[in-house]
């Protein structure tokens, strides 16, 4: 498996555009496959600082975890590629049994079939002429391309059909349940659910093919709402379904949700689905799972509920170095807001590595308590707990901002060999 268009990216030259990366791989012109293929020490190859890392193992283990959680829970997997934009990372999440990407936006699904990927959900209603007309060509140019979208009103379905009028191609469209009043997109009854699919049975344009929701938006969401609510979604599919409002040459019903904090309870939910007048596809889109991370997603993953099912590890780190010492309890690195996620909470001081001796320890009685532009504010307990030109790795929160500050992330061993680059499409 694997496009051409992937394989390409070891043949880009490497510039100022990518952050961290050795001044002298730029001076010898290397590629990224080539640098790549030197397989440089981390810590000695003459990468600089700040530098973001995504570790080997931790990215394999979390790629195989949900893949066979999905497996082992009947559920087809297009994760939210939102999340990194990362064409080598989409391969490899399809070759761990994905069965397509998932995309909030036009851009990102046109970098997805840059690089070649057949199956895109978008999670969104589509309402722009430009992006609608350009799917119908994707269609229409590719036989073996699967495009499914959001509808959640009567005037957006007024204005996709609008937009496709005289197109070679019908779009697939689901209608997206809201979670709730205050929550975010979706229609919020069910009976605006049925006006909306009335409104798409009237559109020769479009094709009704499922039920769709986000159960993360649930106000107060707890396990009882979020089963409730995904249980009102799925009672739409079956109601839809006995009322033949899907395509009558439709050969699945979709029925798609799941974020990163609730998996567990749409595997729970979709389990329940009865058996419709076709096949369904049970389709979740978690995607903050192939970094994981060291806050936010470490404490609301599904795995702290359900442990037995398996466990995500954070993937990134960020090597950053003390640039200025100049009180025994205060310390400043060389990385701020321009490099680290800070959305959904600071960073944390994970390791020390001493610059005179590379030895590393744990970042004890450091804390980050703020952020500048380009600095993190340390916090020490003591003079010997960090010294001018040590290297700090801090782990972030959200791994949705930390990939998009990071046009090219080295991937990591165990033993600090440097064994890839993953590129990122913001």
């Amino acid at each position: 498996m694997g496009s051409d268009a992937v394989r390409r990216l070891a043949d880009e030259p490497l510039d100022h555009r990518f952050k961290g990366l050795p001044p002298d791989a730029e001076r010898a012109g290397l590629t990224v496959g080539r640098l790549a293929a030197e397989k440089r020490d981390l810590y000695t190859g003459g990468f600089t600082t700040p530098v973001l890392t995504l570790d080997a193992e931790a990215l394999e283990h979390n790629l195989t975890a949900l893949g066979a959680y999905a497996a082992r829970h009947g559920l087809a997997f297009a994760p939210h590629g939102k999340t990194c934009m990362a064409p080598q990372l989409f391969e490899r999440q399809l070759e761990h049994g994905a069965w397509g990407i998932t995309a909030a936006v036009p851009h990102q699904a046109r970098v997805y079939r840059a690089f070649g990927i057949r199956r895109i959900f978008l999670a969104n209603e589509l309402v722009d002429p430009a992006a609608l007309r350009w799917v119908a060509a994707e269609l229409a140019a590719d036989p073996g391309f699967r495009f499914v979208c959001y509808v959640d009103s009567v005037r957006g379905v007024q204005l996709m059909d609008r937009a496709l009028q005289g197109q070679p191609q019908v779009v697939d469209v689901v209608v997206e349940l809201g979670a709730g009043e205050g929550a975010r997109t979706g229609a919020r009854t069910d009976e605006d659910c049925r006006a909306v699919a009335d409104a798409v049975a009237g559109a020769a344009t479009l094709r009704l093919v499922g039920i769709a929701g986000y159960e993360a938006e649930v106000p107060g969401a707890d396990p009882e709402s979020v089963h409730a609510y995904l249980r009102r979604m799925t009672a739409l599919a079956v109601e839809f379904d006995r009322a033949g409002r899907f395509a009558d040459d439709l050969e699945e019903i979709v029925v798609s949700a799941g974020g990163s904090a609730w998996f567990d309870a749409v595997a729970d939910v979709f389990a329940e689905l009865p058996e419709l007048s076709r096949p369904v596809l049970k389709l979740l889109r978690s995607g903050a799972y192939v970094s994981h991370d060291h806050g936010w997603y470490t404490r609301l993953t599904p795995f702290n509920r359900v442990p037995e099912e398996g466990g995500l590890r954070p993937a990134f780190r960020l090597w950053t170095q003390v640039v200025s010492r100049p009180s025994p309890t205060q310390a400043f690195v060389n990385a701020g807001k321009r490099d680290i996620a800070y959305d959904l909470g600071l960073p944390e001081a994970e390791l020390v590595r001493d610059a005179l001796t590379g030895e590393e320890r744990p970042a004890t009685g450091i804390r980050v308590v703020k952020l500048s532009d380009q600095h993190a504010w340390l916090e020490t307990g003591s003079e010997q707990d960090v010294q001018v030109g040590d290297w700090v790795a801090l782990g972030m929160s959200h791994p949705c901002t930390i990939f998009e500050k990071w046009p090219l992330i080295p991937v990591v061993e165990a033993d600090g060999t440097v064994t890839d680059y993953v590129r990122t499409f913001f």
